[in-house]
């Protein structure tokens, strides 16, 4: 049985919590949509923020709601030797030990301490769609990644909930190596 999934590909963005949407937008400013993204309840939202590292800063980085316990900046591999930011590779929501940044909205400014990571490749699986092709959480899986230069992704983390929908996130580093765009499939290997 082929076990296909469809790609994301995931921008630089950041997850905030109301805490910090406030101090950047004002007090009990609530994000607005601006279109959904492929996990249910999740947003792109119409606000965004610009983010400020030793060597560099970048606009307009999109806001992803709703608001989260913590906040965390996601980027590739090539923005954080842009803005002069050394992020590890991360499962998201694993901010530990990761460096910080400075984020400022339209009215106030914050110092992240820690939360600048490159996001981890994963999949999202319905619990459903795990059982079916008996994926566990947390494990690592190799795909298959099409597009004009496709190639094989080893270490991809599977994410299992009841929660998700099923589908791969990968970043535009990955995506650009491969020639490989959002709406695209990839076929899990192991």
């Amino acid at each position: 049985m082929s076990k296909t999934v469809s790609v994301g590909v995931s921008a630089r963005h950041i997850h905030l919590t109301q805490e910090h949407i406030e101090i950047l937008f004002g007090q009990g400013y609530q994000l607005t949509e601006f279109k959904p993204l492929s996990q249910p309840g999740q947003f792109a939202a119409n606000e965004q923020v610009a983010v400020i590292g030793s060597k560099g800063q970048f606009d307009k980085v999109r806001i992803l709601g709703p608001a989260r316990s913590a906040s965390q900046l996601e980027i590739s591999r090539t923005d954080s030797f842009a803005i002069g930011v050394k992020a590890p590779v991360r499962e998201s929501g694993h901010i530990e030990g990761t460096p910080g940044i400075k984020v400022v909205g339209p009215a106030g400014e914050i110092e992240l301490e820690q939360g600048v990571i490159v996001a981890a490749r994963h999949i999202h699986f319905h619990t459903s769609d795990a059982e079916k092709w008996g994926i566990q959480d947390k494990q690592l899986l190799k795909v298959r990644l099409g597009g004009e230069r496709g190639l094989v992704l080893e270490n991809v983390i599977a994410r299992v909930s009841d929660n998700f929908a099923l589908d791969m996130h990968i970043d535009t580093d990955e995506a650009n190596a491969a020639g490989a765009k959002t709406g695209d499939t990839a076929e899990i290997l192991d």
